[in-house]
């Protein structure tokens, strides 16, 4: 437990909030070349920490002009702030799951889907009460589906490390193939191929991901020159989805014939249309879990990896122990290994798949970070960066450490502290608020991960890199089980 650890006393002072947005236009220009170009994102919000001497500030967030009408938000950098993100009393989440602009509902199909829903909305409690029930319903086939599916991911590792020339391989790509084939098989009852989607179905996803997220993202690897043709490409105006169209529209057909049942009950419970219910599944499967386990896994190989040996000694005997005196990898067995899950926790903290967080303030109101206190007007556009309130050093002890062991035994205390799903650890998604409803599923689908790859290898070596939306990990030897 940290020694810092503490609420926010009542008597903090009442200062104004530091920063501000420069010149109309300009500012925002001037601050999206920082944060992609000249600082980078984490040295962006490092700078500006420093500089200002608080961890709540004014800022503009890119991608600013003319894809978003108002750039101007004010940032939460730490633990004690971070939540009010999470009040639904006091925040609006409408049309703010990608930030400061919101992609073209051509995207899906003509609907804004449940990630862009405030609670307030009548759909938002239908579709996220069908969303949850999908989940639950599923919750019988999660192990043996993805133990497949894992397997897959584990025999083309193996075979790609063997058969390349340079005897190493690339996670990410087969993850990905193997992310998208697990939730089509959970969702749809096949794999992708048996629905016309061809073998490589997770590239149509990417393809359609891509320009929502573009104003989001840079190719720095970029030469400096080049970066002014980036922004005028992907910062300045949004991409249409008329590129990704026929693509989508494969990924819409397969999931409208496979996943009959499932539409079936969106009409039937929860008095949603069936052409609705079928573009927010296609947005839950690819957008919501694919595009979280895109970034997850590779970070959990990452983090683990880098560990080293007497860490993965230490996972192997505690998975190994208990799925052989629990007779499997079962749920029961999942919860009986402690470390397992303090890594899984571990890695959501300190590598959070959603980074960004954002609400309109529904009313004037007083944000606390650990030393001071500030007014938030009504209306104005709240950010919060999660890697920085995750990794705040007042409430965790080398906080920007991998520390395997942190969540285990006292160190569950600090659970609440892991805000990577729009909400505390240890709070619930339920249909009034917007925490992820797979929240749990996530989770779980990671300790299956790391229990599978621990049945099957005793150790393994990893090269860690960047990649638009994570970490890349290529795998350099793996030890099979002996």
């Amino acid at each position: 437990m940290s020694h810092h650890e503490s609420q926010p006393s009542e008597s903090l002072p009442l200062k104004p909030i530091p920063g501000g947005y420069g010149l109309p236009f300009f500012g925002a220009i001037k601050d999206r070349y920082d944060y992609f170009y000249n600082q980078g994102r984490d040295e962006f919000f490092r700078f500006r920490m420093n500089k200002y001497k608080s961890t709540v500030f004014r800022t503009n967030m890119p991608p600013g002009p003319f894809i978003a009408s108002n750039p101007n938000v004010v940032v939460l950098l730490d633990a004690a702030s971070f939540p009010v993100l999470f009040d639904m009393s006091k925040v609006e989440k409408k049309n703010v799951f990608d930030g400061t602009f919101m992609p073209s509902t051509g995207f899906t199909g003509g609907y804004r889907v449940c990630s862009f829903l405030d609670p307030s909305e009548p759909k938002h409690k239908a579709i996220k009460s069908y969303v949850l029930y999908i989940l639950a319903s599923k919750h019988n086939e999660f192990i043996p589906v993805l133990s497949n599916s894992l397997s897959h991911l584990f025999t083309n590792l193996e075979n790609e490390l063997s058969s390349s020339e340079k005897k190493e391989a690339n996670f990410n790509t087969l993850s990905d193939d193997a992310s998208f084939n697990f939730f089509f098989q959970l969702f749809c009852n096949k794999m992708p191929e048996e629905a016309n989607l061809g073998s490589k179905s997770n590239t149509l996803v990417d393809k359609w991901l891509l320009p929502q997220v573009a104003p989001l993202i840079t190719f720095n690897k970029l030469p400096k020159f080049l970066s002014f043709i980036e922004v005028l490409l992907i910062h300045t105006f949004p991409l249409p989805s008329f590129l990704v169209n026929s693509d989508y529209k494969k990924l819409y057909d397969a999931f409208y014939s496979s996943a009959g049942p499932l539409l079936d009950e969106a009409g039937q419970r929860f008095g949603i249309e069936r052409d609705e219910a079928c573009h927010n599944l296609v947005f839950l499967a690819g957008f919501n879990s694919y595009g979280g386990l895109k970034v997850l896994f590779p970070a959990l190989i990452k983090w683990i990896g880098l560990a080293g040996e007497s860490l993965h000694r230490r996972l192997r005997d505690e998975v190994r122990t208990v799925v052989e005196e629990e007779g499997g990898v079962t749920f029961g067995a999942l919860e009986k290994m402690s470390l397992t899950k303090s890594v899984v926790y571990e890695v959501l903290r300190i590598e959070p798949p959603v980074p960004f967080q954002y609400g309109h303030a529904k009313e004037d109101m007083v944000v606390k970070s650990h030393d001071a206190s500030f007014e938030v007007k009504k209306g104005e556009m709240i950010f919060g960066f999660q890697p920085f309130a995750t990794r705040d050093p007042k409430v965790f002890e080398r906080a920007e450490e991998f520390v395997a062991a942190r969540f285990v035994g006292e160190g569950e205390k600090l659970l609440k502290y892991v805000l990577w799903s729009n909400g505390r650890e240890t709070d619930d998604p339920t249909a009034d608020n917007k925490q992820c409803p797979a929240k749990d599923f996530v989770v779980f689908v990671s300790r299956v991960f790391v229990v599978e790859f621990f049945l099957r290898y005793d150790t393994f070596e990893v090269e860690a890199g960047t990649l638009l939306l994570g970490s890349s990990a290529t795998i350099k030897s793996l030890t099979r089980k002996a």
